[in-house]
């Protein structure tokens, strides 16, 4: 069948088709600048994986960074208590020292004025012989005691022993200052 079309609807269709054909070719600039847009997206959301797997690389490594640092620094607190310790005994062992110095001060002291007043020796004669020297009287004849002498045999010199020669007295002690034998 045929059929007839007027011009006028002919310039309609015309005029339908061009303003399809527009809207196709706009329809198909659209379509195309959003395939850009999506490549572009694409392009992106594959740069922000990328930098998600570095911040997750990275938060990795701070991780162990931190772990790290961590026992450093408990082995860290390990040594400070250590030597801590170590300071502890070495001040206490100051304070020993310290008292170790004054106990011997104090002992020198006492040293030096026993020495002071012992200015004397008492020399065990033996039948005129020098025997022994001693700081006191008592250790002398503590020790001509030891050697056989009669306990109850001392007695001070007297004038009559001076006039007995030194060679005939068995024990004898005589004192003598210091310094004064030359």
């Amino acid at each position: 069948m045929i059929r007839l079309v007027r011009s006028s609807t002919l310039r309609e269709m015309n005029a339908q088709t061009v303003e399809m054909h527009n809207r196709a070719v706009y329809e198909y600039g659209r379509a195309e600048n959003l395939a850009v847009d999506v490549e572009n997206a694409q392009a992106l959301l594959e740069e922000e994986r990328t930098a998600a797997t570095d911040m997750g690389e990275n938060l990795l490594r701070c991780q162990d960074l931190v772990e790290t640092l961590e026992k450093d620094l408990a082995a860290v607190r390990d040594e400070l208590a250590r030597a801590e310790g170590e300071l502890s005994v070495l001040r206490s062992q100051q304070l020993l020292d310290t008292e170790d110095r004054a106990v011997l001060r104090m002992l020198l002291r006492t040293a030096r004025k026993q020495e002071a007043q012992a200015g004397r020796v008492h020399i065990l004669f033996r039948y005129g012989r020098p025997h022994s020297a001693h700081a006191t009287w008592e250790a002398a004849q503590s020790k001509a005691e030891s050697e056989g002498a009669d306990r109850q045999g001392w007695t001070s010199p007297s004038t009559t022993d001076e006039a007995r020669p030194p060679t005939e007295i068995a024990w004898r002690i005589q004192s003598l200052k210091l310094g004064s034998v030359k």
